[in-house]
């Protein structure tokens, strides 16, 4: 008897997600199931009768409604729906981030749909499967994040493509052939996406600027600009209505202001500022208590709102300190002449005046606008040797004019009890909660050519801390006197730290034989207790980045919920109009308030504090990325040397290590490490030798060599040469 071959059972087809991604992207239409079908591009009675029974099955479970017979329309709030942004990984794929979702949607490279990095989306998130991540699609793009983008463009015959040094940016950019402008073979050039058709693979863009040839030190400055949207220069007519402003000190004006340009007054700023936002005077009351006036440049006297100059302040909302130059938010007849408080000037300003007493105590405060009189121009170091030293003659080496002078006894009689009573504010701020982030600068001497010549890191001293603590006091004072008013006023706000990246740090730093106890008192006294055993160390600067990422982002709001990182529960930014736009404008509101007006439109100010938040972020990124840009072209010279690094990051493609001696970072790819078949073990988070069970781990130190300098990339690779511990045969 012959054996009965079972056929194997056809596992039906689910249409399910199909359907509620054809009816969420009409999400106003009904569909039955022949145009559902004709969607699907199936036409087969086994698929149409699977289709008809899911629509029915969806309208069971409530996601999607049967507005008539046989037709379907998305159910609104369906909660398989949500609106929020994409985060792109570097590999082609991302994740959704909704506020409304306990966790990220991973969404395949298949199933972006067109959304780029940061874009508005609205996904599908289909349903979770025991113990997996969700997973989800893209549905619509609401909003794009950016639309212009840098890169180099590929002419071929008929059309070009520009490929951009993004990570994140996983497609090209096609350039029909009458849309490539000036552009030449290898240009770095800027391009506008226009559109991104249904079934073509890259978006249409067209050519709106050629930045240079890739490498060039200009084109490489000004493509990192153009990637954030940043300008490069003045339009003519902002800089033509600029030059037109009456930039003089008039009797009349003087009249309006309280006159302090007989009292003692200075500035101490980086050696190479242009650019002077505020001085201190001094004065010593009969009483035994202290006068101290810190004076802001008047920049809203000469900004008047609504004019061409002012729309362009607004849209820059920052200065942007690049490496090798300083894009500045306010023309130069502004920032560098009328209203910076350069030495023997009579200058405008807007002033917070304090009695403050020997212990550092505030017993009196007025604010309001002033004249002013500077009696001398400090560098830091100038400032830092009176404080060191008590001695009045600044030597040559250390004079920013270059040669030896005197200064005068009341000046550095002065100097010596700012920094007293700063030292106070200092401490009262760390007993009360307060962080201390003194992060390492990683600066560049510079040849004349913008060539990096040398690295040196800044590291904040007694005379930067000086200045620091009384720019605190007026921006805390400011804030203060407003905000207890209940009118609206723009404050710079930082939340409590994130507890979940606050453990990742703590699995990190442990790699090192570091540890935050968090059960014996504050978490600011965890941080700061860890910012002092890492001082000095190799692993500081890393440290030190990692403890940053792990707090909020301070940002500007109308909504005052207080500072956490300096422990103030009001503070705002007073102390630099010249280089920040929310500085005018709370320049403008307190002049408003203290002639007696009532509170201004809350709504209005919080859209501009969106706006100069989100302008900040960019200018922090591109100042990045100009570091980056030289650290890189500076260990392009030094291809040849040995250097020894720290490893500072661990993944299954390879080791990031930071040089020590120049904070440069770079990555040693897994396959180039020859000394034995290397794997990723997540939970030692390290490298592990199949042969030897050697370890790669963080805090590691091992040798390196430059394997490639990309200035485009702006990307470090190195060969691993051997382990600290190792000898050189």
């Amino acid at each position: 008897m012959s054996k009965r071959i079972r056929k194997p059972i056809k596992k039906e087809k689910d249409f399910s997600d199909k359907i509620i991604k054809i009816l969420s992207q009409s999400a106003n239409k009904a569909f039955n199931y022949k145009q559902i079908g004709a969607k699907l591009e199936l036409d087969d009675t086994q698929s149409r009768n699977q289709i008809i029974k899911d629509l029915k099955i969806l309208a069971s479970q409530n996601k999607i409604i049967e507005s008539e017979p046989g037709s379907y329309l998305i159910k609104a709030a369906s909660q398989d729906y949500y609106e929020g942004k994409i985060d792109m990984t570097g590999r082609k794929t991302a994740y959704f981030v909704c506020a409304d979702l306990e966790e990220d949607v991973f969404i395949p490279t298949n199933n972006l749909n067109h959304a780029l990095d940061k874009d508005t989306v609205k996904v599908y998130v289909y349903n979770r499967r025991k113990g997996k991540r969700p997973e989800g699609e893209v549905i619509e793009v609401v909003e794009r994040n950016k639309t212009d983008f840098v890169g180099v463009i590929d002419i071929q015959k008929n059309f070009s493509f520009v490929s951009t040094a993004n990570p994140k940016m996983y497609t090209d950019i096609f350039i029909p052939k009458d849309k490539i402008g000036d552009a030449e073979q290898g240009d770095v050039v800027l391009v506008h996406i226009e559109d991104w058709p249904k079934r073509a693979d890259s978006p249409f863009g067209a050519v709106i600027k050629v930045l240079g040839k890739p490498g060039e030190h200009d084109t490489e400055i000004h493509a990192i600009l153009a990637e954030y949207g940043l300008p490069s220069e003045f339009p003519i007519e902002v800089e033509t209505y600029a030059q037109k402003i009456d930039t003089s000190i008039t009797e009349a004006e003087i009249a309006n202001r309280r006159d302090m340009r007989d009292t003692l007054t200075f500035t101490i700023d980086p050696k190479d500022a242009k650019d002077f936002d505020d001085a201190l005077s001094f004065k010593k009351l009969e009483n035994g208590n202290y006068e101290i006036g810190i004076h802001i440049a008047d920049v809203s006297y000469y900004l008047e709102e609504g004019t061409i100059l002012d729309d362009e302040a607004y849209q820059r909302a920052t200065s942007v300190y690049l490496v090798d130059r300083v894009v500045p938010m306010l023309p130069e007849v502004l920032s560098n002449f009328a209203c910076s408080l350069r030495p023997q000037e009579e200058k405008y300003t807007f002033s917070a005046v304090f009695e403050i007493s020997e212990k550092s105590e505030v017993i009196n405060q007025w604010f309001g606008r002033t004249v002013i009189y500077s009696d001398q121009r400090f560098a830091y170091e100038e400032a830092q040797y009176i404080i060191e030293t008590k001695d009045d003659t600044i030597p040559d080496e250390i004079s920013i004019t270059g040669s030896s002078y005197q200064v005068a006894p009341e000046i550095v009689s002065a100097t010596l009890k700012l920094d007293e009573l700063a030292k106070i504010f200092r401490r009262k701020r760390m007993q009360d909660g307060a962080i201390s982030f003194d992060k390492v600068e990683v600066k560049f001497n510079l040849s004349e050519e913008g060539e990096p010549e040398g690295v040196y890191f800044k590291v904040s001293k007694d005379a930067n801390h000086l200045i620091e603590e009384f720019m605190l006091l007026a921006n805390k004072k400011v804030a203060e006197f407003i905000g207890k008013q209940k009118k609206t006023f723009i404050y710079r706000i930082h939340d409590e730290p994130n507890e979940d990246k606050l453990f990742a740090m703590q699995a990190l730093i442990s790699k090192f034989g570091y540890k935050i106890d968090f059960t014996q008192g504050s978490i600011s006294q965890a941080l700061n207790k860890l910012m002092e055993d890492v001082n000095g160390k190799k692993e500081q600067n890393l440290i030190d980045t990692l403890a940053i990422r792990s707090m909020s982002k301070a940002k500007y709001s109308t909504d005052n919920i207080g500072h956490y990182g300096l422990a103030f529960d009001y503070y705002s930014h007073f102390t630099s109009p010249i280089r920040r736009y929310p500085d005018v404008m709370v320049h403008r509101l307190l002049q408003y308030y203290l002639d007696g007006a009532k509170s201004a439109d809350e709504e209005l100010y919080e859209t501009k504090c969106l706006h100069c938040s989100t302008m900040e972020g960019l200018a922090t990124n591109a100042e990045r990325d100009s570091i980056k840009y030289m650290q890189v072209k500076y260990m392009q010279d030094h291809q040849d040397q040995e250097f020894l690094g720290v490893i500072s990051g661990v993944t299954e493609w390879g080791i990031y290590v930071e040089i020590i001696e120049n904070k440069c970072e770079g990555m040693v790819r897994i396959r180039d490490i020859k000394d034995d078949y290397y794997t990723f073990d997540e939970k030692q988070y390290a490298l592990v030798g199949a042969t030897s069970n050697q370890l790669l781990q963080l805090g590691d130190e091992i040798f390196v060599k430059v394997k490639n300098a990309d200035l485009v990339k702006k990307q470090l690779d190195f060969n691993f040469i051997r382990r600290n511990n190792e000898l050189v045969n």
